[in-house]
């Protein structure tokens, strides 16, 4: 018998609809990582990108928990010398909540390609609209 290994165009695509208005950021990025991921499936194969799409909306009514707004920091760095930059998780969240949902879920993915690839497939709309309607995406209950 021999170990089936899934092919690039031989995998459908799925699309899932996530409403992050309450849901706690940790928790919510794990199971969109796992999507991304296709490791809810069972023809996945870690070599290959074998997840779906997902769409998350309400990007703004995410929630930290504990000291998280104030006390986790972002680091990023221009290239520059004395170019560090540092935002608190909670400025983020009300700057730029999609960025936030994005790197939670970034260091949740291989670091290589392939996990690159699967980071093109999370769409992340601060509000409640989006321009996938065509695609049918599936409420995801987290």
């Amino acid at each position: 018998m021999k170990t089936y290994q899934a092919r690039k165009g031989e995998v459908p695509r799925d699309w899932y609809l996530v409403d992050a208005n309450g849901k706690v950021l940790g928790r919510m990025a794990s199971e969109i990582a796992r999507r991304l991921r296709g490791k809810h499936k069972p023809n996945y194969t870690s070599h290959t990108d074998t997840g779906d799409f997902v769409i998350v909306v309400n990007a703004g009514g995410l929630v930290l928990t504990g000291k998280k707004p104030t006390d986790k920091i972002y680091y990023r760095h221009s290239g520059y010398p004395g170019g560090l930059r540092e935002t608190a998780a909670g400025d983020m969240l009300n700057k730029k909540p999609e960025e936030l949902i994005r790197a939670a879920v970034r260091g949740m993915l291989p670091k290589n390609t392939l996990g690159r690839a699967m980071l093109k497939k999370l769409k992340i709309y601060a509000g409640s609209d989006h321009p996938h309607e065509a695609q049918c995406p599936r409420v995801l209950e987290l």
